[in-house]
């Protein structure tokens, strides 16, 4: 009855905690990138950019969640930003190799963030409200992206929607695609977070050494195989 008593009176998690959170969740949307993305190269799955949107969109809900503050979003996708940089020193890659992928990620945290401060409190109750920030946050982010990709660091597949009916096309085989995955799966993650809330709270509490040794284990783990994968082209 103690612990439960001191866990209820904690509803807010220290500026420690939230730092160490943001890196964790930013290394494990990073390491999602890496490791699954070449997976889902390898084995010819459909949809990769989809499905790796809509992991990175879960691990914001989970985020969100958890910390069920809007503001720790963006510096979790600039986390995840840098992550993607590793290829530079570990490969020698132009910092502009992977501009465009940062810039995706930068335009997905700041719009989940915007919507969901649009929202507020109500998140908190709907399942299908949160489905449908996801989606319209994915949406805003595709078309931004569309107009900056363009003009930041063009690949050829993205160039290949320049011209008339370009947006249109972008939106309806890439943009629409990410939205769809973002809406299945940011509403689960934050689920998980909810869920995790109390026992994270209640460990950091009653065993503050484990919880900042967890943290600090599973985010140098992370870049550690972020590393490899880099470094092995896993």
């Amino acid at each position: 009855m103690d612990n439960i008593k001191t866990c209820s009176k904690v509803n807010t998690f220290k500026i420690s905690d939230l730092v160490m959170g943001i890196i964790l969740f930013g290394s494990l949307w990073g390491l999602s990138e890496a490791v699954i993305g070449d997976l889902i190269r390898t084995t010819g799955i459909p949809f990769r950019a989809g499905i790796l949107t809509g992991i990175g969109i879960g691990i914001l809900g989970a985020a969100l969640g958890l910390y069920r503050m809007p503001a720790v979003l963006p510096l979790i996708a600039l986390t995840t930003a840098l992550s993607k940089q590793l290829v530079v020193p570990i490969l020698g890659f132009s910092l502009l190799c992977k501009a465009n992928s940062c810039a995706a990620l930068l335009l997905l945290g700041f719009s989940v963030t915007g919507m969901t401060f649009l929202t507020g409190s109500h998140l908190k109750r709907s399942t299908f409200l949160r489905a449908a920030t996801a989606l319209s946050a994915v949406l805003i982010a595709a078309f931004a992206f569309y107009f900056i990709g363009m003009r930041l660091a063009p690949c050829a597949y993205l160039l290949s929607f320049a011209g008339a009916g370009g947006l249109q096309s972008f939106m309806f085989r890439e943009g629409l695609v990410w939205a769809l995955f973002a809406a299945l799966l940011f509403p689960a993650g934050y689920r998980l977070g909810e869920r995790m809330r109390d026992d994270i709270v209640s460990l950091r509490v009653q065993k503050p050494a484990w919880f900042y040794a967890t943290s600090g284990v599973l985010i140098a783990g992370s870049w550690l195989a972020l590393v490899l994968s880099i470094a092995t082209g896993m």
